[in-house]
Parts: C-alpha cells; sequence; structure tokens
C-alpha cells in the first residue's frame, strides 16, 4: 500500500481549484518545486495573488513560504486547530473525497492524478456551488439551453453524471 498526498489550493472568491500535485513523498525539495510552479509569472495559479492562506502543516516549509514570498505574495498561516477558517477549501476536499476518492481503487500515481482532473472537470463545469447561489463556477454554451435531445456526460465511469440538452 502507497499512500499519495494531493495537494490543491483555491481562489476562494470564485471556488476555483487547482490541482497543484501529487506524491508519495511530500518532502521539502517537491513542495518548494510545487511553490515555484504556482507562483510562476506566466502560468502559475497563484499569479497576481496577494496572500495565500494556509494551515501550519509542517510541509508547508520555510522554503516554501519564501518561495512565496519572492513572488510578492504573503503566505499567511491560519491558527493551529480552526479548520473553518478554510472552510471552503474544507468543503472541497470532502466533495472530492465522497464523490472520487473513495469510490476508486488506484494501482498507480498517475490514476490518481487522472480521476483528480476528471472530477475538477466535473466540479468546475458541472456541479452547482451553494456559496456561488446554485451557480457554476464556469459556464459552458450548454447551460441555459431549453430544447434539444437531454443526454448525459458520464465522467469516471458513470460515477459522476451531467445532464444537458445536446445542440439540435
Amino acid at each position: 500500500m502507497v499512500t499519495y498526498y494531493l495537494l490543491f489550493v483555491m481562489e476562494l472568491a470564485t471556488r476555483r481549484a487547482h490541482f497543484a500535485g501529487t506524491t508519495a513523498n511530500p518532502d521539502e525539495s517537491w513542495m518548494f518545486q510545487i511553490a515555484r510552479n504556482l507562483s510562476d509569472a506566466e502560468q502559475g495559479f497563484l499569479r497576481s495573488k496577494k496572500y495565500l492562506l494556509m494551515d501550519r502543516d509542517t510541509k508547508f516549509s520555510e522554503a516554501f513560504r519564501l518561495t512565496l514570498e519572492q513572488a510578492s505574495m504573503e503566505a499567511v498561516r491560519l491558527p493551529a486547530l480552526s479548520p473553518n477558517l478554510n472552510a471552503s477549501i474544507e468543503r472541497f476536499m470532502l466533495s472530492a473525497k465522497n464523490e472520487c476518492l473513495h469510490r476508486l481503487i488506484f494501482f498507480w500515481e498517475r490514476t490518481v492524478q487522472t480521476a483528480i482532473v476528471a472530477f475538477l472537470v466535473h466540479y468546475h463545469q458541472e456541479r452547482n456551488h451553494q456559496g456561488l447561489d446554485n451557480g457554476l463556477i464556469e459556464l459552458g454554451e450548454e447551460v441555459d439551453r431549453t430544447s434539444g435531445e437531454v443526454v448525459c456526460r458520464e465522467p469516471l465511469g458513470g460515477m459522476l453524471g451531467y445532464y444537458y440538452p445536446k445542440v439540435a
């Protein structure tokens, strides 16, 4: 048995989640590389962001925080034992576990990554969010369509389902 660690970041205003990476060994060098990827000036998820809220996990090392500071971002560590201060990402993680991760058996790291990418597409484009007035994060072309044959998109072998009217 191997335990894989998944790292996500979320933009709180839009609820957009980003899969930063997975590893069986989240050591300081891996976290340093993740910080570099997230704060990349051209493609980093955190580019042009001012703050990154994080818990007090030791994986968020000094090198991780310094890398973010060099990209003009303040790493804000939340008080100990306060999961409700980061409720949006906690709810996202609960959804990812209940709707995806706990329903599958993974044999390789690549299969975990594939499942998470499929879940994120569902999370952003197909799943309603109460915090956004039951809206979607990314509106697809099928949203607000009122006519056409109803079809179902079933990612992950049908575990996740999304019904929408097909273009006539």
